[in-house]
């Protein structure tokens, strides 16, 4: 292993893992016995003897992965589990998976956290390249020292073992073991060289079968275990109150009122100007930072929300308290789109070129503010003790979680175990931890008992990450034949957010030469971020309302239009997914007055780069009434991924973001009254219910089979609201340039 300069590139992946150098795939090797005393979520794990801290079979057969990242519902448990079992032969019953721990991740120099890179811990990616040749490598890896300790006992070369169905056998003498009875010697076995994965046109598994949810069982009988379903012996519940203007403060309240009520331990006061123990860490911890807060704490949780439904709470808003109403936001921002943006996201080429084309387009859109809206409230589970602190959480980035727990309980990073949970809907609101670290600020204020924190469904949604409030207006300069020929676009918006590499599509940058994109950064105060196709969903909506909008000046078919600016662009996904999806909804269809077809398409994942990311192109189909009442009939969705790894698995997945994105056209806005979110429940916050639903195709016939398997659980939510928004047009002739259409009149005449 010292002469890394001889060994191959799978060689040098196995060896990293066990030197610690850069980049591992984490297969180091052992029997198992130094981890077996492992703890897993909700009990010890059995000794079995383990091949990587990927893999472990045990003499039963079982065959044990750990996945990195939470399962929020994507099926990444069952995607990871599916990528080893390809290479390593075994009965598909017989695999179980668990999450891996991040305290060994951190034990073991980040063997979890390597593949994948900044996303290793997130929910979801799990068809990311070096993760898929990580799960293809510990399958193959795992396989061929099986056959090896086979050959061993029969004495045979190891080219007389086959294997299949979890069974190794010798077909010459009909001879026969199984995975379990061979695993722990297996285990010990050191190959001269690592196995070669098979070509992608050898799969049997991946691409070829579609398998169900491998914890569908779990979800259906109830074993499961969701943040909320946590209980612990001797376990406190705290209802907590946070400041209901983001960035207030609590001013005062008289805990008095409430200590002698029916099972109340205590009233804990969050205050995140409290100091904290400095602790190096390997990310920023910005964006999981406290919010001013109160939490009663009692033996019960119903006891815990009657008590502090009773305590005086007086809040100072702050700054926040000045944005009295959602118009002025609103207002703020189109007003900012009136001078040039004070940051220049991207400029190339001659933009004053824009005024001398014989043919100006220009509009402006906005999309507001929206809540993720996920069934299970924020929650989560803390233990803090002198010796550390043990934490029970839905998290969707548990590696992250742990060094928040360790920060906000002043502790190393050593003393802190983290359990994962399953976790009820997340959509990007669970990724920073900033409901963690309440859950930890709460808890250690109760030390010795572990505290169940529980978000009420109002104090969810008014505590939000949301989805960035963004008003934009484009320009674009057409030439003779209707082709842009300078693009200028202008953003509005909170903070941290660039539409440069969304906006950069081959219709408005990737074949443009003039173009420029300026942003200003509002001071709100409303708190923002990662929300299913982050700024995606609001980019995509107004760069295909745009487009669709530069087809109509020039008198042109959208659908002939868009494969027009298309021509000459180096990825035929793009063209393709439109000729199909058009194909599939007999685009062009002669249809009764007040319905209407609209198209769009849109890359989640491209930046502007051809033959990447994930290109989705959708026809909608949606009637209006002269009264304006709106409805969706069907939605057409064509997609390329390159290739795809599980039929089934890419069905559903295109179908919830399509409705994600057609709730999110249709229905979400938040509303702002003196600082605070007004909505609270499902009732001021709808949703779609199962008969609102449109009929929903997916079409796979636009497949490239590029060497690419990018993510479906994000791209479907940008074009579909542009789809439906442009049928309207095609109904009634109103353009649609904001969200959500219910509080649009789109009554016609």
């Amino acid at each position: 292993m010292g002469n890394i300069e001889a060994l191959d590139r799978r060689q040098f992946l196995v060896t990293t893992a066990v030197v610690g150098g850069g980049f591992s795939l984490g297969l180091t090797f052992g029997t198992g016995e130094a981890n077996a005393s492992l703890e897993a979520p909700w009990g010890k794990t059995p000794a079995a003897p383990e091949f990587t801290p990927w893999l472990s079979i045990a003499a039963d057969d079982t065959i044990t992965v750990r996945v990195a990242t939470p399962e929020i519902g994507n099926g990444v448990m069952t995607q990871a589990a599916m990528t080893i079992a390809e290479e390593l032969g075994c009965d598909w019953t017989k695999v179980r998976c668990e999450f891996a721990p991040p305290a060994r991740n951190l034990a073991e120099n980040g063997v979890y956290a390597k593949a994948g890179a900044g996303l290793a811990y997130f929910s979801g990616r799990s068809t990311v390249e070096d993760r898929l040749q990580l799960g293809l490598q510990v399958g193959a890896s795992a396989r061929e020292r099986l056959k090896t300790a086979a050959a061993q006992q029969w004495k045979i070369p190891v080219s007389g073992v086959e294997v299949a169905n979890s069974v190794l056998t010798h077909k010459a003498t009909g001879r026969t073991l199984t995975f379990g009875q061979v695993a722990a010697k297996a285990a010990g076995v050191k190959l001269a060289q690592e196995p070669t994965p098979k070509p992608q046109e050898e799969w049997t598994l991946l691409g070829k079968k579609s398998v169900g949810k491998i914890n569908n069982a779990a979800i259906v009988n109830g074993t499961a275990v969701y943040g909320m379903d946590v209980i612990l012996p001797g376990m406190l519940y705290a209802a907590l109150k946070q400041a209901p203007v983001h960035g207030g403060k609590l001013k005062s309240y008289d805990a008095s009122k409430v200590e002698k009520m029916p099972g109340v331990v205590a009233v804990v006061v969050v205050d995140p100007e409290a100091p904290l123990a400095e602790l190096k860490i390997p990310f920023g911890m910005a964006n999981s930072a406290a919010q001013h807060g109160i939490a009663v704490v009692a033996e019960h949780y119903w006891q815990a929300v009657k008590a502090l439904e009773a305590l005086p709470v007086e809040w100072d808003s702050g700054p926040g308290g000045q944005w009295k109403t959602t118009s002025q936001v609103y207002d703020a921002a189109r007003k900012a789109l009136d001078k040039p943006g004070s940051k220049v996201d991207k400029e190339a080429g001659d933009i004053a070129s824009l005024d001398r084309q014989p043919k100006i387009v220009e509009a402006t859109y906005l999309t507001p503010y929206s809540e993720h809206a996920f069934i299970e409230p924020l929650n989560g589970t803390a233990l803090v003790t002198a010796d550390g602190v043990e934490v029970w959480h839905p998290s969707q980035h548990s590696e992250n979680g742990l060094w928040v727990a360790a920060h906000e309980a002043g502790v190393a990073p050593e003393k802190v175990k983290f359990n994962q949970t399953y976790v009820g809907g997340a959509f990007g609101r669970r990724v920073f931890g900033n409901d963690l670290r309440m859950v930890v600020a709460v808890a250690k204020k109760v030390p010795g008992r572990p505290v169940h924190v529980i978000w009420s469904r109002e104090e969810t949604t008014r505590q939000g990450r949301y989805r960035h409030m963004i008003a934009a207006r484009f320009k674009a300069g057409l030439d003779a034949d209707g082709k842009p020929q300078a693009f200028l676009a202008r953003s509005a918006s909170t903070p941290g957010l660039s539409g440069a590499g969304l906006l950069n599509t081959p219709f408005a940058g990737g074949q443009i030469k003039n173009v420029r994109y300026e942003s200003e950064m509002l001071p709100l105060h409303i708190m923002t971020g990662p929300y299913r196709g982050p700024s995606y969903n609001s980019y995509a909506f107004m760069m295909e309302t745009f487009i669709d909008e530069c087809a109509h000046a020039c008198g042109a078919d959208p659908l002939a239009y868009r494969l027009k600016l298309l021509e000459g662009w180096d990825d035929e996904g793009w063209a393709k997914t439109l000729k199909e999806v058009a194909a599939k909804a007999e685009w062009g269809k002669k249809l009764p007055k007040g319905m209407g077809q609209g198209i769009a398409i849109a890359n989640w994942g491209g930046n502007g780069k051809p033959k990447t990311g994930t290109t989705v192109a959708i026809v909608a189909l949606a009637e209006v009434t002269t009264q304006g009442a709106l409805k969706v009939h069907q939605i057409d969705v064509a997609f390329d991924t390159g290739r795809i790894v599980n039929q089934d698995a890419v069905h559903t997945e295109l179908v919830g973001g399509t409705i994600f994105g057609l709730n999110m056209a249709l229905n979400e806005e938040l509303t702002i009254k003196d600082g605070r979110i007004v909505e609270g429940n499902y009732d001021t916050y709808p949703t779609l219910k199962i008969g609102d639903i449109p009929k929903i195709n997916i079409h796979f016939g636009a497949l490239t089979g590029h060497d690419r398997f990018a993510e479906v659980g994000e791209p479907p939510v940008g074009p579909v609201g542009p789809a439906i928004g442009n049928a309207i047009f095609k109904a009634t002739g109103q353009r649609i340039r904001q969200m959500p259409f219910r509080k649009l009149d789109l009554a016609w005449a």
